[in-house]
């Protein structure tokens, strides 16, 4: 029996990788990979003692710890989580995890090797941030190849559009499916720069969705905003190296600033067959963005000449182009009654503990007693309408 109910079909939008330390370095060309820093979860619940008993047994989970996760049937998504996960970092056993979760299609991103690439720092070389790109896209196809149902996430830094257009033609040629570009500012451009033109038309015409994710922009708030004169609040883990209750309240103003810049520059006007969804960044904020667009775009036009050139309101744009993962623990019934029902993605988060113990059923007691087709369309449809690629049939 998998986790998911045989009732109708799955597309999760959201799962994840545990790279291993030298995932980036495995996989670097040699003239970089010494530059390139070793993955780090120094931020993250897993341990230094976890990594290095996988690493010293060859780079993988013993035979009797998979058994035990196998064993878990499907209570798999309760209680296998992080490096520990069955498939966190073996693409083998990734395919013995999704029989068991009896998704159609997921998609799969990394978690922490993407520190170097999506750096905001103004120092970091292009040789750096484009080698440690290069490498992830070699990594993260390779360990997808094997089993179509894992979609690959290929990463592209926007910072030299040169540069990011050679590096997503190599993460097309490498099979990936989504490219995850960072959601804060291409170096000294917006994203809807005339020099990033190619690079949006290539994705349309490669049918190539754009995904943004969490940790494609630092977590944290700029520190004088949690300098109280008092002691630092702890973050979700109990630390202080990640998510701390402030940075969680505005962690949608990286992704609306992003989206917004990118309807008001015309950007999706121009490339009608460009994709994209917003994931592990939440949902609650969409509907209030969609009214606030609709508003400014309509009182500003008479003086923008660009916002003028908009044949559609940003909401229609919005709804046809683009589609948000809900966080489990927010309200998808009440944010498809604020907006419409086109909108939203399941994901599971997969093997992360952010994901939940059980997401479908989190998802169905807040979709309460709304039709069949709603559900069609939260669970799959939306994700077929930005990957009509993915469809089993």
């Amino acid at each position: 029996m998998t986790y998911a109910p045989p009732n109708r079909p799955f597309y999760d939008a959201d799962s994840h990788i545990m790279e291993l330390p030298d995932f980036l370095r495995d996989y670097a060309d040699a003239a970089i990979r010494d530059q390139i820093p070793p993955v780090s979860y120094a931020a993250s619940l897993v341990t230094d003692e976890e990594v290095d008993a996988i690493v010293a047994n060859g780079k993988r989970h013993t035979a009797e710890h998979v058994d035990t996760q196998i064993a878990l049937g499907d209570e798999l998504i309760a209680k296998s989580k992080e490096i520990q996960a069955l498939g966190a970092f073996d693409r083998d056993d990734r395919s013995v995890a999704l029989d068991m979760l009896g998704f159609r299609k997921q998609l799969v991103f990394a978690t922490h090797s993407v520190a170097t690439p999506f750096s905001p720092s103004r120092t970091l070389s292009a040789d750096v941030r484009y080698g440690a790109t290069r490498a992830h896209n070699r990594a993260m196809g390779e360990f997808c190849a094997a089993d179509d149902r894992l979609m690959g996430v290929g990463i592209v830094p926007l910072e030299d559009p040169d540069l990011a257009l050679l590096e997503l033609e190599f993460a097309l040629s490498a099979g990936l499916e989504a490219i995850w570009v960072p959601h804060h500012p291409a170096g000294e451009r917006s994203p809807g720069h005339v020099d990033l033109a190619a690079f949006w038309a290539r994705l349309a015409e490669s049918n190539t969705p754009f995904v943004l994710h969490v940790g494609g922009s630092p977590l944290q708030l700029d520190p004088r905003w949690a300098n109280t004169g008092r002691p630092a609040a702890r973050d979700w883990m109990g630390g202080g190296e990640n998510l701390r209750s402030k940075d969680m309240a505005v962690l949608h103003h990286g992704p609306e600033t992003f989206i917004s810049v990118m309807v008001m520059d015309g950007v999706f006007e121009q490339h009608p067959g460009l994709r994209g969804a917003c994931v592990e960044l939440g949902a609650g904020w969409v509907p209030a963005m969609l009214t606030r667009l609709d508003w400014v775009v309509r009182s500003w036009r008479r003086v923008d000449q660009y916002l003028a050139q908009l044949q559609r309101t940003p909401s229609e744009t919005l709804r046809e182009q683009m589609a948000f993962t809900p966080y489990v623990f927010e309200d998808i019934g009440g944010l498809i009654d604020q907006s419409c029902d086109d909108l939203y993605l399941f994901s599971s988060d997969y093997p992360h503990v952010e994901g939940g113990k059980d997401p479908i059923g989190r998802f169905e007691g807040s979709l309460g007693d709304r039709p069949a087709d709603v559900r069609d369309r939260f669970y799959a449809e939306n994700f077929l309408r930005i990957f009509p690629d993915a469809r089993v049939h």
